[in-house]
């Protein structure tokens, strides 16, 4: 879907340098941290938490256990996730939703800023801007999490567009 500039909204997905070191890991090092090497089979199923993308038949991923919503509360969780060797980090922009989310059923979890839940929809990938304005439309908050609704793997973190910004500008004035 094309970016939306007047969205309230932006995709964040996870920071590629976590798990560079990870990719040169042999497939022995790998299990004894839990984690598996696969190649994609077919495309889709194997959607990276990176790139925002599925991998291509052929194309290597991490299968790894990942702590996704790290609060010190009830609503910490973690789960498996997928991170192609190739990736590179998705940049989207407000509004924008990439294929490999607007592709699949969702959960959304929408949360306050102390990681408390508030409310939580499930939707077709293709109405994912929609509900993610509804949700957003609360100003308690905070951030959402996207999951893939079948087997309910972490997808990805939006954030209000405002507050993607400020991050953003805030990591360039620290740099």
């Amino acid at each position: 879907m094309p970016a939306d500039s007047t969205a309230s909204f932006r995709l964040v997905p996870l920071d590629a340098d976590q798990f560079a070191a990870l990719h040169a890991l042999s497939d022995a090092q790998l299990a004894e941290r839990g984690m598996q090497r696969r190649v994609a089979e077919v495309s889709p199923g194997y959607p990276c938490r990176v790139s925002l993308a599925d991998a291509e038949p052929g194309e290597r991923v991490l299968l790894l256990h990942y702590a996704h919503h790290t609060v010190d509360g009830p609503y910490r969780a973690s789960g498996p996730i997928f991170v192609s060797e190739r990736a590179v980090a998705a940049t989207p922009q407000p509004g924008e939703i990439p294929e490999a989310i607007r592709r699949r059923p969702l959960s959304l979890r929408a949360y306050d800023a102390h990681g408390c839940m508030h409310a939580a929809e499930v939707c077709d990938g293709a109405d994912a801007a929609r509900a993610i304005e509804r949700l957003f439309a609360d100003r308690r908050i905070a951030y959402l999490h996207l999951h893939n609704a079948r087997p309910g793997c972490y997808a990805c973190r939006v954030e209000r567009a405002e507050s993607a910004e400020s991050a953003e500008s805030a990591e360039s004035a620290a740099r």
